[in-house]
This record gives structure tokens, sequence and C-alpha cells, in this order.
């Protein structure tokens, strides 16, 4: 059973005909003739389709490789073309911790012990300093869940003059993303999120807004060199036809948050207890590793969690988003994320408590032996 939809999604059965129907349209985009049309047509449509789907105007919207790839176009781009200062929160996604290491000006928001953007700390960066600011912050935290109230952050932002980058590949299969609404400069997210395949993504900008490329080439205004992943691309925009915020609900994820905290002593779960993403749970199990955890639960069970983000789940070093929100270094290896479809049955519900609460004990013994 698979409790890991953070990390990526399966191909429904009709996204899975649909990318075989396509298998047969080879041609290149930007070549002139009908095999190329028609290919260039597949594109189009998917970008109308994600347009609508964010509240966007189609030619706003730009495809990548993946979310890693507009993290790193939104942020870099811009710091490269406008010579500016940028302002990160500590809990992004690692794509764009990464990427601020190679800036000569970019500084960390503080953020509180749920993950939540210190608006007065951002407020006093923006107010205190004349630069000319790029903020780079999640609309959601793919690992504790936490939801960041954009709109209130975007309209600080702009108060001072300053832009805003939103990555929401952890929160747009989840919560809807409104960027007219939200009135966001520029946004991001990955298509495999949301039953896509891999290996493409979006990137949303304002007409406004200018980047300097990173791959240079012809495609996509220039901004994304190299020949369109056309499947891929077409996968998007079957996905966001299909998405439907409207089944979403966080019933089962409260099932199982209420089972670990009155069945496993100990444990506490991490993130916004409110705001939060409908489909995640990240809790602790103080003298538990979390890996191991993870693996005994995938051989014994068969079933799915992970020990953290899926970026960052193979590495020792402890989660940057932990250590930002002050989880306790007895702690900070503790910790698993479970991320739901809505799809599963009390039954796997049931298995998933059952499984969790046997191997923490197992695990607590063996270590207090």
């Amino acid at each position: 059973m698979y409790f890991d939809n953070a990390a990526t999604t399966p191909l429904s059965n009709s996204m899975k005909d649909y990318i075989i129907s396509l298998l047969d349209e080879f041609g290149n985009p930007s070549s002139i003739y009908s095999v190329g049309e028609r290919a260039k047509s597949i594109i189009e449509n998917s970008r109308d389709s994600v347009a609508k789907f964010i509240n966007a105007e189609s030619n706003n919207i730009y495809f990548t490789s993946g979310g890693s790839a507009s993290n790193t176009l939104a942020v870099k781009g811009y710091y490269e073309k406008h010579n500016c200062s940028v302002l990160y929160s500590p809990t992004c996604h690692k794509s764009i911790l990464e990427c601020v290491k190679h800036l000569r000006r970019a500084s960390p928001i503080k953020v509180d012990n749920a993950g939540n953007i210190d608006f007065n700390d951002l407020k006093e960066w923006l107010r205190s300093y004349s630069d000319d600011f790029l903020v780079v912050i999640e609309y959601a935290n793919s690992e504790i869940g936490t939801v960041q109230d954009i709109k209130r952050i975007s309209d600080l932002i702009h108060f001072y003059n300053a832009k805003v980058y939103v990555d929401c590949t952890g929160s747009v299969s989840q919560i809807p993303l409104d960027v007219k609404k939200m009135n966001i400069d520029m946004a991001g997210f990955s298509g495999h999120k949301l039953g896509a395949l891999k290996g493409c993504g979006v990137l949303y900008k304002k007409s406004d807004i200018s980047l300097e490329p990173i791959v240079y080439g012809s495609q996509e205004d220039g901004y994304i060199g190299g020949t369109e992943n056309v499947i891929g691309i077409a996968s998007i925009g079957k996905a966001v036809e299909e998405h439907n915020y409207s089944n979403i609900s966080s019933s089962n994820r409260d099932y199982v948050g209420r089972f670990i905290s009155e069945n496993i002593s100990g444990s506490y779960i991490l993130g916004n207890p409110v705001c939060r993403l409908p489909y995640n749970l990240n809790v602790c199990f103080p003298g538990v590793e979390g890996e191991s955890l993870v693996r005994i639960m995938d051989h014994a069970d068969n079933i799915q969690i992970s020990a953290g983000s899926a970026c960052n789940s193979r590495e020792i070093a402890p989660s940057p988003t932990l250590l930002a929100i002050n989880v306790d270094n007895n702690d900070v290896h503790s910790c698993v994320r479970i991320t739901f479809s809505g799809n599963e049955s009390k039954g796997d519900l049931d298995k998933l408590c059952e499984s969790l609460k046997r191997h923490v004990t197992i695990l607590r013994n063996l270590k207090s032996r």
C-alpha cells in the first residue's frame, strides 16, 4: 500500500491510455510541416489547460523539465537578470536551497516552529533595505504540510515593490492555485505530483517579469532551450483537466493522526495543526529511527511511507525543514511523512495504523536492549 503520494503519484488508467495514444506523435514542434504542427498543437492545448487550471493567461505559461527546473529558472534567472537580493524560506525545497547557495545576496526569512513565515521578519527585511528583492516561498511545505497565507504575504511584498516566486509543487495536487487572486508574480510546479509523467513541469510568470535563461535556445520564448518533451507536456494538460479539488478531504489524514496520538505513546505531529495540506501527516516517534521504520514497514507489510521529503530521504544529514522549525536534535531522525491519495479504504488505513504501532514498538524495544 502506497502512502507516499507527496513523492510522486501513480498514473491513472486514463492517463496511461492517453500516453499510449500519443506514442506515434514523434514530430519536432519547431518543424513547420504537418507532423511538427501536430506536436506544436498538443503543446499549445496543454498550455491552455494549465492556464485555465491556475487562472492565468496562456502566454504566461512555460513548460520546463520539472519542478526543480522551474525553481531554478525563476530564482536564478530573476537574480541574474535584475542583480537583486533574494529572501527565501529555510523550509524551501532542496533545489531552491542549493540554488541560493550560489547567489551572493541571499538571506533566509525566519519561520516559526510550525513552519509559518514570520511576517514581521519579512516586513523588517523589506522595510529596512533599499535592495530590489525577490522573495522565494512555498505555497505549502511538502514535508510537514504547513500552508502559507500567500495572498497576505504577496500583498506585503508588493507594498514594498518587491517580487515573489511561489513554489507550488508540494501543494498543487491538494489545494487550488489562483495566481491572479493571490497576486503572484511567478509560480512553478511539477507534473508528476499531479499524476502526469516525470520530467515535465510548469513555470508561470507575469508578462512584465524578465528572466535570464539557464539553458539557452529558442523554445518557450527563449527561456528554456531544447526540443520540448511533447508527451510529458501533454500529460500535464491531461492531468490538470482531470483533477478535481472538490473530492479532496482531510478525513483519512485525521483518522490516522487520531490513532497515532491515542495509541502510540510519545508521538507528536509536526506542522501547522490547522493550515496544513489535507493529505499530509508528518509524525515524530521519539526513540525510533525514521529510516528503519520506513524499511521495516516496506519489507514486512508492503506499506510505503517516507522518512521526510523524497529529495532528502536518502541523505544522512537531518532535514533542513526540521532544523528550521527547531525539532529537537534527538528527534530529528525520528520523523516520518505519510501522504494520502484520498482513495484509501478504511481497511487500508487500519492496516497502516496497525503496522505503525507494531513496528514502532518493535524498534523501541530493540533500542532499549
